[in-house]
């Protein structure tokens, strides 16, 4: 989701990374470690001359420097190629026949030291046999009205060690430029100018230690009337191998003269215009926006008029340095980010009906944001503080920035994410379901009211359980709270406990712990004239085992000393006014 505010992402301090980590608690991504070859593989023999170079992507590492040299750690070859974040390199003329080839890898990094890699080797095969024909380039073959001043271009033979170039105004002539060895050359600038409105004859023939190519044909082009071609130019802004470039520069370079356009192509390695193909301007800036960060990016920019466009002019580099990281740490061998790292939840529960709930930030930072989403993702800036007053349900953006100092300029590094408001309410108790066990109560508590509730008993303040169900409960008078989770409030319920059916207990517990040991009537709270006056016990054949009266302890359970076992035992209660009652209850050990 791209919001406004991300252009602002921040410059890398010109300070060391490591001093960041410990002012902003950078977090640590992965050890930092080179590349390996790929093709061909370190050690491989018998490498075709024509061989493109592989290697692994190393993660975070913003581009790679590539030399090659015929001794180790040597550039004879190819010296120091900035490539970008390209992990393949073709070299341009091939490689040598028979030669140990060592590749020196290194990464580039902004504002901090390079790393070179341990030197990686492969050996090449002998060449064995002539080369293939060259094919020019440029200009290309029947092109017309080419500038009199162009130079000539033409692709590798990967085999050839030279070419032999001759120019001429016949098939196969040379009365321009006589057949000469251009050596490992790609390009040819004639020391003058050819003739103006004339058919040109290119002919090029590439050889080696075996020989000459055979039957290659030549190219021919038409040169336009005598005009001048405008000159290169180069950039202003940034300057050519800038660091520390904005995300979104304008990118300015030095007007030429006589020139009506510019021809501007940018890419991310020197092989390609993937930011830009081949642009036209008629002014010589532009405003480039949101440049990806950590990234060196290649422009080459024609100027071009009636004539033709300027010849030669040479690619330049900028780098861009203002995102939070994957930073490498020379300290510590660490890849860090600048972000700050969230702990903040999935989902909120906000109080049904309240007007003030307040959410809080959960994680440690210079700034924050919140967002209100809609159904189509659009956002709407709630709150600029650690704190956000949410009234509904829905999605939110939530976002905590660091801020970075960099040369007097205030940037921010952020982390954001998108979390859920979810609605709660005050609970409300409807029943409180009671079950006897031996010598405990279990609680099963409902609620009228949907909630993330939790809950306790005998203390509001706890401790609270998710579960609403309580066992193993003394036998006695308890009160259960029921406690919203988001702080919606708190219901309360005291449950009385009444073990008797008209005064007469349905169970009790002989097992000597003092609680509940005797079976022996209670009378109500109020008083009437059903008032007891002698109980009679009996087992489940009817046999009398005990009389008791209401002003005693009560029945113990015992027979004759002898403790009778877990049953149902029934009574016959004889009121003072000769009224009857039965029943039967439990006996539990």
């Amino acid at each position: 989701m791209k919001k406004k505010w991300d252009l602002r992402i921040p410059q890398i301090l010109a300070a060391p990374i490591f001093f960041i980590a410990l002012l902003f608690g950078i977090l640590k991504i992965s050890a930092q470690e080179c590349p390996v070859l790929v093709s061909p593989t370190d050690g491989t023999t018998l490498v075709p001359v024509d061989a493109s170079i592989s290697w692994e992507a190393v993660t975070g590492v913003p581009g790679y420097i590539i030399s090659l040299g015929t001794t180790p750690g040597g550039n004879d070859i190819l010296n120091k190629r900035n490539v970008g974040t390209a992990t393949t390199f073709i070299p341009e003329i091939g490689l040598p026949e028979s030669t140990e080839i060592f590749i020196t890898i290194t990464l580039f990094f902004f504002n901090q030291p390079n790393i070179v890699c341990d030197n990686q080797s492969f050996t090449t095969a002998a060449l064995s046999e002539a080369p293939q024909c060259a094919i020019s380039t440029f200009p290309a073959n029947d092109a017309k009205n080419v500038n009199t001043a162009t130079n000539i271009s033409w692709g590798s033979s990967p085999s050839a060690t030279g070419y032999f170039l001759s120019l001429g105004t016949t098939l196969n002539g040379s009365e321009i430029l006589t057949s000469t060895d251009v050596e490992n050359s790609l390009n040819y600038n004639p020391p003058a100018d050819l003739p103006a409105e004339t058919e040109i004859y290119i002919t090029l023939i590439p050889y080696n230690r075996i020989g000459l190519a055979t039957g290659c044909s030549s190219t021919m082009f038409t040169t336009s009337p005598e005009a001048i071609l405008p000159l290169c130019t180069t950039m202003i802004s940034p300057v050519n191998g800038e660091t520390n470039v904005p995300l979104s520069p304008t990118l300015e370079w030095n007007a030429v003269p006589d020139a009506t356009g510019y021809r501007v192509s940018i890419g991310t390695s020197p092989f390609e215009t993937n930011i830009l193909d081949d642009a036209i301007f008629f002014k010589t800036s532009t405003v480039i926006i949101d440049f990806e960060p950590n990234r060196t990016f290649f422009i080459s920019i024609y100027p071009f008029n009636e004539a033709g466009e300027a010849i030669g002019c040479t690619q330049e580099t900028f780098s861009t340095a203002l995102g939070c990281g994957p930073y490498f740490d020379p300290e510590s061998g660490d890849l860090l980010v600048i972000n700050p790292e969230l702990s903040f939840p999935d989902s909120v529960l906000i109080c049904l009906g309240n007007e003030f709930n307040i959410i809080t930030a959960t994680d440690e930072a210079d700034g924050y944001r919140w967002f209100q989403l809609d159904d189509r993702g659009n956002e709407t800036l709630l709150s600029t503080t650690s704190e956000v007053s949410i009234t509904e349900e829905g999605e939110y953006l939530y976002e905590a920035y660091v801020n970075i100092e960099d040369s007097g300029i205030l940037f921010e590094c952020a982390s954001s994410k998108i979390f859920k408001a979810k609605i709660s309410q005050a609970p409300e108790i409807d029943d409180i379901k009671v079950q006897l066990s031996a010598n405990s109560l279990n609680y099963e508590i409902i609620t009228t009211t949907n909630g993330n509730y939790e809950y306790a008993i005998d203390n509001e303040e706890g401790p609270y359980q998710d579960t609403n169900r309580f066992t193993n409960i003394s036998l006695q008078n308890h009160t259960v709270y029921v406690r919203d989770k988001a702080g919606c409030g708190i219901a309360e319920r005291l449950v009385e406990l009444d073990l008797t059916v008209n005064g007469f207990p349905n169970f009790f517990t002989p097992n000597g712990d003092g609680i509940n040991d005797y079976w022996q009537f209670i009378p109500p709270s109020e008083i009437n004239e059903n008032n007891v006056s002698v109980i009679y016990i009996f087992d489940k054949f009817g046999t009398l085992l005990a009389q008791i009266a209401p002003n005693t302890k009560g029945w113990n359970g015992n027979l004759n000393g002898r403790q009778l076992p877990e049953s149902e035992y029934w009574f016959k209660a004889v009121s003072n006014n000769n009224k009857l009652f039965k029943g039967h209850f439990s006996l539990k050990r």
